[in-house]
């Protein structure tokens, strides 16, 4: 009888599951990648973040991310983050807070930006960051229009520095790619050493994405409500942000 009882508990919870369709926010810790969370949660759920039709939607209606990112002048990666390898060091003392409050003027608005090699940006249906880790030899992808619509400095203690809240940027933008061109612009070179994403589309980090241990059906379904309801008023705002010459239109990158 317990078993019997458990079963179709189980099969109710299976039910409830694969009826779910939309989106939701999940808060991803430092350290693991965005697949490992993912891949974590799929073993949870069996399911993906964007459940049913819900996958289909999330290119479209999740354009536009805001960041906050703290760099690192004098040395860069590989990766050109605090995961990869020092590929290069230069003095830094010269750099004053004015003289990083001016070289951010120069990357608000619509930029050319060059991809990082360590992306999930395909080559012949491969990810780039799997062959660079395979060891094979990868041409960096050419660089294209982005949109940064607010950019500042937020804290200045050499050699760390602080990307505001407001570090809002559209589709397939690089968080990693802007900070490595920061350095090169103060004539020295930087490095991401932490990157957080408060902002997705409408998601909130502080208000809309669930940490691990609400990763239940019960609080995704609840989630999946409140999320859809909040797409379903931002037509308007998406639409006006996302028509832009040549803007690529996927979701930010960066990890």
């Amino acid at each position: 009888m317990a078993g019997e009882a458990g079963g179709a508990a189980l099969g109710r919870a299976a039910e409830k599951l694969f009826s779910l369709s939309g989106l939701f926010a999940v808060r991803k810790p430092k350290g693991p990648t965005s697949a490992a969370v993912l891949n974590l949660l799929k073993e949870r759920l069996l399911a993906v973040v964007g459940i049913g039709k819900g996958t289909k939607m999330l290119g479209t209606m999740l354009a536009g991310s805001k960041y906050t990112a703290v760099g690192m002048l004098g040395k860069a990666t590989d990766t050109l983050d605090a995961t990869g390898k020092v590929t290069e060091e230069k003095p830094y003392d010269q750099v004053t807070k004015g003289d990083l409050e001016n070289v951010l003027q120069k990357f608000t608005g619509e930029i050319m930006q060059v991809p990082p090699l360590y992306s999930a940006l395909k080559k012949d249906g491969k990810r780039l960051s799997t062959l660079m880790k395979r060891g094979e030899a990868v041409e960096a992808k050419p660089a294209r229009p982005v949109r940064v619509y607010s950019l500042s400095l937020q804290q200045f203690q050499p050699p760390l520095f602080t990307l505001g809240k407001d570090v809002e940027c559209g589709g397939g933008f690089y968080v990693r790619s802007l900070v490595n061109d920061i350095g090169k612009e103060l004539s020295t070179c930087a490095s991401v050493q932490e990157l957080t994403r408060t902002k997705q589309g409408p998601f909130t980090l502080e208000e809309h994405a669930l940490h691990e241990d609400k990763w239940t059906i019960d609080d995704i379904a609840q989630s999946l409500e409140h999320c859809t309801a909040l797409l379903l008023g931002e037509p308007a705002r998406k639409k006006l942000k996302t028509e832009h010459p040549g803007e690529t239109a996927v979701i930010c990158e960066d990890k």
